[in-house]
């Protein structure tokens, strides 16, 4: 049985990556500091707790693992306006850790790498759609932390290791089996905004209404959590190429509540652009997946993650 180390593998992504690898057949061992994730998330897998840059922990971890033969990297700080309130801790946790982590692989013998990076390093300024070769202008320190990941692992990728960096668009949602789902009680994203005013009554800020789209609004396109980790955990069974990106994306499309609440105008924001959404790309064909969770799976999945789930505690928002 093939066996892979998930680093970051008690937040969102990462806890999600390591329910679809156990479906596929793959062993889980996950690898979390519990600054943004949850214990329960790492519920009847291998977990250590600890730093990705903790070179003994992840010597032990390989002593007592021999058989892991790939490592997907979901370890980080991904909150926008964190981000740039604390930039320093962002290039630390992000970057620096990063480049401490590899070394540490490769001084372990594993060459092959799973990079989660993100959508919201394009720059997209003018509307267009962006695939895997349209230019790059991350517009945030976060966003800017994992194109600088990106390169890294790419020059790195040239003396031996294998990285393959998977550029998510906007995941959102929870396990539509509900083991795990979204680790904060107030999400910064458009839809966890979007629950909030709704549950608490009061207008949905829509934050820019001058971007060159047919309504002045910023276009995005979401990805259903539990489809985004597929290619994932397929590429961790199989053998993966130089440093390379791709864009995951889903097809799966739902509403978020049955009544949206009424919306407001904000200020636009400094760290968004007008659109960031891919075509059906090479990705498609190199892949071989395609988004599949249906809507009938989608919006239960997404209010179950706001709801009763067997991970939420008593000091959780409803």
């Amino acid at each position: 049985m093939t066996t892979v180390l998930i680093a970051g593998g008690a937040g969102y992504i990462g806890s999600t990556v390591a329910s679809a690898c156990t479906d596929a057949g793959i062993t889980p061992v996950i690898l979390d500091n519990l600054v943004r994730g949850r214990r329960e998330f790492t519920s009847g897998r291998a977990f250590y707790e600890g730093d990705i840059a903790d070179g003994a922990l992840v010597d032990r971890i390989f002593s007592e693992h021999p058989d892991i033969s790939a490592v997907v990297h979901c370890a980080a700080l991904i909150v926008v306006p964190e981000s740039v309130a604390d930039p320093i801790g962002y290039y630390e946790a992000n970057v620096a850790k990063s480049l401490a982590f590899v070394s540490h692989l490769h001084r372990n013998g594993c060459d092959r790498i799973i990079f989660s990076s993100s959508a919201s390093i394009y720059r997209a300024e003018d509307g267009s759609s962006v695939n895997e070769d349209s230019p790059l202008a991350p517009q945030s320190p976060y966003a800017r932390t994992k194109a600088v990941c990106e390169e890294m692992f790419a020059d790195i990728a040239v003396a031996g290791p294998r990285v393959l960096s998977l550029r998510y668009f906007n995941p959102v949602g929870a396990d539509p089996e509900l083991r795990t789902g979204l680790q904060l009680k107030r999400p910064s994203h458009a839809l966890g905004v979007l629950i909030q005013a709704h549950q608490e009554g009061r207008p949905f800020p829509i934050t820019g209404t001058t971007y060159p789209t047919r309504d002045g609004t910023g276009i995005r396109d979401y990805v259903h959590v539990g489809t985004s980790p597929r290619p994932t955990s397929r590429r961790s069974s199989a053998s993966t190429p130089s440093s390379r990106s791709r864009s995951a994306r889903s097809r799966s499309t739902w509403a978020p509540a049955p009544a949206p609440p009424s919306g407001s105008c904000a200020p636009r924001s400094t760290t968004s652009s007008a659109r960031r959404w891919p075509p059906w790309t090479p990705s498609r064909a190199r892949v071989t997946w395609r988004g599949a969770t249906p809507r009938a799976t989608g919006r239960p999945s997404c209010w179950g993650g706001r709801r009763s789930c067997p991970w939420r505690t008593a000091s959780d928002p409803p």
